[in-house]
């Protein structure tokens, strides 16, 4: 149940999940704005931004919107955001990273500090949870066409460290060399669903309690919707009965 990827739609009501998918763009677009301005305005010679953009098409971001995005970090009136990590405490004592990109911190973390308090958590310093997390690429491709072997095969001859495939292929790699994996993973299938960097969890914390499971999830829900906010990841491990009871 780790990950931010877990908890996506989760309590949403049909008029809040298409709010959600504005915000989502908005982050989407944001991310490609900052990854143009860090380096060039061109994915070919940007890996960030390439990454980037295959993940907004992944979730079909509309391509106006794509350079748009690229034209305003282009033409220097983009706002100066800052990568920032948040960590802390949620209930049941399961360990929470929040990633943000911010314009100014001073709004950003008392907002982060706030939500944590409000669903029976509490912000940290920095390195108080990240220790029980390693930082990884994940590269995602549906089941498809390719078989397990194929991926598991391809992954390796790229110099990944693992692939699973269940329910989709996950292939995991270092997030240093995710660009490299990535790129030679394409060369052979096409372009992921998904490129990002993640926080895996090196242990789980158990979370058998509905009601903490519950404002768990609230505290997701709530620090995603915050426009700052770009992803959340926890390593709460929840039984799939409690899940399913949440989900009713």
């Amino acid at each position: 149940m780790a990950g931010h990827s877990q908890f996506k739609n989760i309590m949403h009501r049909k008029g809040k999940q298409d709010a959600q998918r504005a915000k989502i763009f908005s982050k989407l677009a944001r991310e490609i704005t900052v990854a143009a301005k860090a380096g060039l305005p061109d994915p070919d010679a940007n890996s960030r931004l390439r990454l980037a953009i295959q993940n907004a098409r992944a979730e079909n971001l509309p391509k106006d919107n794509i350079e748009r995005a690229i034209k305003k970090a282009a033409g220097g009136d983009a706002e100066s955001y800052d990568n920032v990590r948040y960590e802390g405490y949620g209930p049941g004592g399961v360990a929470v990273i929040v990633e943000a990109l911010t314009d100014n911190r001073a709004r950003t973390a008392p907002v982060v500090r706030s939500l944590f308090a409000k669903y029976g958590g509490n912000m940290g310093e920095s390195g108080s949870v990240s220790f029980m997390f390693v930082r990884v690429g994940e590269i995602v491709y549906p089941l498809g066409k390719i078989t397990a072997d194929q991926m598991l095969e391809a992954a390796i001859e790229a110099g990944a460290d693992d692939a699973a495939s269940e329910e989709q292929h996950v292939v995991t790699c270092a997030f240093e060399s995710i660009g490299e994996v990535s790129s030679a993973l394409s060369a052979r299938f096409g372009d992921a669903e998904s490129v990002k960097v993640v926080w895996k969890p090196n242990v789980t914390a158990p979370l058998a309690d509905q009601d903490k499971a519950e404002s768990l999830m609230k505290l997701v829900d709530a620090l995603d919707e915050d426009d700052d906010v770009q992803v959340v990841f926890t390593n709460a491990d929840i039984p799939d009965a409690i899940l399913e009871k949440l989900n009713g």
